[in-house]
């Protein structure tokens, strides 16, 4: 017998279940490890939690509107002043700032990582000892209990009533029980019981490699905002190559110009019409979201996830880990018909001791009853959240043997019983009852609950989380409703959430009696907030159902009755102190284990999506006026109005400045679904309008103004007209109007006129006024464009709401 053997005989004593100690395998020795390690037979599979500095640099540089941009910079730079050339370094300017913020981004959740990573226990040597999954070597003894993931694949060498969840990689709901020899594949999950397998596949031969790889990477995948920018950026694409060549065919051939002021004038007319910051800002938004997150303890595991939790409308909540803390209390033990309070305290006891990994509940029965000296544990039953008990049969000495079961009370008592009323008085108290019953047949064996007699009372009560209250009342502030859902009685339930003022507390639904018709269900959900003695299952038809009402669901959790429906879920968010297996399912986790952190992430998502919604209007309408005023020169043959500098200035001042204040801006409104039609219904009456106005002001300039400097003084009154509707158009994007809002409005207002005043600005942007009747002339169809703005806004908004 093993040093590490003996010592774990001595500290459990005989109460313990399972195998003898004696029996157990040391696992590897250091100089096996050392050996795999040099074959190479280590679990070392580079498990991202973000993208690497390399991508996220080539993502951001290597993108089509840069390498057009970035070629028309470089004609830019031979054939004009660098005033025209300055595009060019904005564009420099946005991708160095998506950078730095994803590398940020990549810091802060790298870190997160480590913080969050599972660390199985692996036996060596005899002794046990948490490791990083990448140090395991092949061979290794895993030890296994309840929520933990299976991390490589392996051979069960030990089970202790062990019973696997293979749902993540099968589909199959059901508990599949191991036993020594049976293979473990990586990925799946403990649901009840203990025990130990042995290491046969690791790194990238085993599933878990490519598991876990994909639930952790940093993706931008099955997102609304980013499919929905794809669809834009392709029909832009679409748009720019005839109009842009068009444009070059009339500067270039039509127009028998000055060559280097032509080429200056097509680019000019090239470049506005390619959105390039709105890809940029959309990346520095989420960034600066994780980054945001991070500092509150919560890992974002996938992008969308933040995008996902804006959309939410439906949170359901589990109870314990929850809304209560982890911790209980035994506050009472009532025995029942006679029982003896000793020894009721001797059998909860060694119902403790016969389990190695004991659940929250049986935690507090350990720490308020002593081990029973004495008792053996012959057979041990796990607790199951399907079955809703746990048992065991022990050798109590002399002869003497007992089976015992540890659950719920309504499951375990028949209908009637006496013990059932005070168990509901005690639930309607917000206390949670175990009821101690005595069997005649083994734990297992079918028919143990039929036969059980009460023996006792156990009273628990729940430490309630202290920031539970006002987390609850967040949501009903925010329109988000909130469903409780827990495996515990109802009315206990409802008592807790009565005690933290959920609206609806008082009516609760004991989930046994849910129609299993999935519409029927979804009108219960809809019309109640409070459900007991839900099964692992039931939390799953119950997102699917909600669901099939529309519904955006979002499902938090911490035990591995809740993966299930984490899965399912829009949305699964895990505590950081969960199991491994709603960590690996969830997309997002809360590593300080608060409840309180959601709703800064359903904050942040609604802050991210309603404020990008709000600048791709920007964005868009300047794409929307530029292809429209290349299509006017083109069918009218005339110059293009503007210089690269003069759009420069305007995207500057009416887009990219005001965009990057208003893209990090509160915003609580819930994130709407249809991102595209919602973008493109004010971005098309917006440019057009913008377009339209700006080309009437051209031609009557051109009609005005003769002589030398003509062209530069149509550009001025051009430029005049197309900040001013611009700038409308963001005054009109910018409300509803806070003192900031106005201040930056009325910023960019005056940083225009201070280059229409300023000599050396008005020769360095080329804009000079010339006159006071075209200049009138121009603030007169601005005007006039700005009431069109108005009107063509508010017939959309009733003709194609939101």
């Amino acid at each position: 017998m093993t040093q590490r053997a003996k010592t774990d005989t001595d500290s459990r004593g005989t109460a313990g279940g399972g195998p003898p100690v004696e029996h157990r395998p040391a696992g590897l020795t250091s100089a096996e490890v050392a050996e795999r390690v040099a074959r190479g037979e280590v679990n070392d599979v580079p498990v991202r939690s973000s993208r690497s500095a390399v991508d996220i640099v080539r993502a951001n540089v290597f993108t089509r509107f840069n390498a057009i941009i970035g070629v028309l910079w470089v004609i830019m730079l031979f054939v004009a002043p660098i005033q025209d050339s300055l595009f060019g370094f904005v564009i420099v300017a946005n991708t160095g700032i998506g950078i730095i913020q994803e590398l940020r981004a990549k810091k802060t959740l790298d870190g997160l990582a480590v913080i969050g990573e599972a660390k199985p226990t692996v036996r060596r040597d005899g002794t046990a000892a948490e490791l990083s999954t990448s140090e395991i070597v092949l061979g290794d003894l895993i030890e296994l209990g309840p929520g933990d993931k299976v991390v490589v694949d392996g051979v069960v060498a030990e089970a202790d009533s062990l019973e696997v969840d293979e749902s993540l990689l099968t589909g199959e709901a059901d508990p599949v029980v191991k036993k020594p020899g049976d293979p473990m594949m990586s990925g799946s999950f403990v649901v009840a019981g203990g025990g130990a397998f042995t290491a046969t596949k690791v790194g990238r031969e085993a599933y878990a490699a490519q598991l876990a790889e994909e639930a952790s990477r940093f993706t931008l995948v099955h997102s609304e905002l980013r499919s929905g920018i794809s669809t834009i950026l392709k029909y832009v694409t679409w748009m720019m190559i005839p109009t842009a060549t068009g444009l070059i065919i009339s500067q270039l051939i039509v127009k028998d110009t000055n060559l280097k002021d032509s080429i200056a004038r097509t680019v000019g007319g090239i470049v506005p019409m390619i959105p390039e910051g709105l890809v940029l800002l959309t990346s520095v938004a989420f960034a600066i979201g994780v980054v945001r997150l991070g500092r509150k303890q919560c890992l974002v595991q996938e992008l969308p996830a933040i995008e996902g939790l804006a959309r939410v409308d439906v949170v359901c909540l589990d109870k314990t880990g929850t809304l209560t803390e982890g911790g209980m209390d035994v506050t009472a033990l009532r025995p029942l018909n006679g029982s003896d309070e000793p020894y009721v305290r001797k059998v909860l006891g060694a119902l403790g001791a016969s389990d190695p990994h004991p659940n929250a509940s049986l935690q507090a029965i350990i720490e308020a009853c002593p081990d029973a000296d004495g008792w053996r544990c012959a057979e041990a039953l796990p607790f199951s959240s399907a079955r809703k008990y746990s048992g065991a049969t022990f050798d109590e000495g002399g002869g003497e043997e007992s089976s015992w079961l540890l659950g719920a009370p309504d499951v375990l008592l028949a209908e009637g019983d006496p013990a059932l009323a005070e168990t509901d008085h005690l639930n309607e108290q917000g206390l949670r009852v175990l009821l101690l019953a005595r069997t005649d047949r083994a734990p297992g064996a079918p028919g143990a609950a039929e036969a059980a007699r009460p023996t006792a009372l156990v009273v628990l009560e729940q430490r309630l989380r202290p920031d539970a209250s006002d987390t609850l009342a967040y949501f009903a502030d925010q329109n988000v409703a909130t469903k409780v859902i827990s495996g515990d009685n109802a009315v206990s339930v409802g008592a807790v959430a009565g005690k933290l003022d959920l609206p609806g507390a008082e009516h609760t639904v004991d989930a046994r009696t849910l129609p299993e018709d999935r519409e029927k269900m979804a009108e219960v959900l809809e019309e109640n907030a409070v459900f007991g003695r839900v099964t692992p299952q039931q939390k799953r038809d119950m997102v699917a159902a909600l669901q099939s009402k529309g519904h955006t669901v979002a499902m938090t959790g911490d035990g591995v009755n809740d993966v299930l429906a984490l899965k399912d879920a829009d949305i699964g968010v895990s505590m950081g102190s969960g199991s491994e297996a709603t960590r690996a399912v969830a997309q997002i986790v809360l590593l300080n284990n608060s409840f309180a952190t959601l709703p800064s992430v359903v904050a942040e998502g609604r802050r991210v999506i309603g404020n990008i919604t709000r600048v791709a209007t920007l964005f868009l309408t300047k794409t929307v006026y530029s292809v429209l005023l290349a299509v006017l020169v083109v069918c009218s043959q005339v110059e293009y109005p503007f210089l690269p500098r003069h759009l420069t200035l305007l995207s500057t001042l009416t887009i990219g400045v005001p965009a990057f204040f208003l893209a990090l801006a509160p915003n609580k409104e819930r994130a709407k679904p249809h991102f595209v039609r919602r973008v493109m219904r004010y971005a098309i009456p917006g440019g057009t309008i913008a377009g339209a106005a700006t080309f009437t002001t051209y031609l009557l300039a051109r009609h005005h103004y003769s002589g030398e400097g003509a062209l530069e003084a149509e550009t001025s009154a051009a430029t005049l007209t197309l900040f001013l509707v611009s700038l409308w158009i963001l005054a009109i994007i910018a409300r509803p109007y806070t003192w900031w809002r106005l201040a930056l409005v009325a910023t960019m207002a005056g940083a225009f006129l201070l280059v229409l005043v300023v000599p050396w600005l008005q020769d360095f942007f080329a804009l000079k006024l010339v006159g006071t009747t075209m200049p009138w002339a121009a603030v007169a169809i601005a005007a006039t464009g700005a009431a069109l703005l108005e009107v063509a806004w508010r017939w959309v908004d009733r003709r194609f709401p939101a």
